[in-house]
């Protein structure tokens, strides 16, 4: 079958790491990129860890350096959810980046990030919006 697709000029997008049919490695490899561009547009317009403690700060109404302190306060640990949660999913920073600057575990970084998104989604939080 796969000779006489290819002898019909019949090509399909495809990659041995990824299992599924070409309409779905299209749309897997369409996500990448999409995150891969918006990673880039971010950096470009100047969004780095800095930027992006203002940010959250600015949210919260709460110092940036605050983000960075140990504690419990349900406000910082908001905050510090929803930096850990842009930092890796919007900038592309890791886990174990992130771990030292803040000084909790890669674990830690990991909850935050999950409970950071929760967050943004449930009160409409963007990066961008300024």
């Amino acid at each position: 079958m796969l000779k006489s697709l290819r002898r019909a000029n019949i090509h399909f997008k495809s990659d041995e790491r990824v299992l599924g049919d070409s309409d779905f490695v299209e749309r897997v490899l369409m996500a990448a990129v999409e995150a891969l561009e918006r990673k880039y547009e971010l950096k470009s317009k100047g969004y780095n860890i800095d930027k992006l403690s203002d940010r959250v700060a600015k949210i919260f109404s709460i110092n940036p350096e605050d983000i960075f302190k140990l504690g419990k306060q349900p406000v910082k640990v908001k905050a510090r959810s929803l930096f850990c949660y842009w930092a890796v999913r919007e900038l592309g920073f890791t886990m174990a980046d992130l771990a030292p600057k803040l000084n909790i575990s890669q674990p830690a970084v990991s909850m935050s990030a999950k409970r950071g998104e929760q967050i943004a989604s449930e009160n409409g939080y963007s990066l961008m919006d300024e």
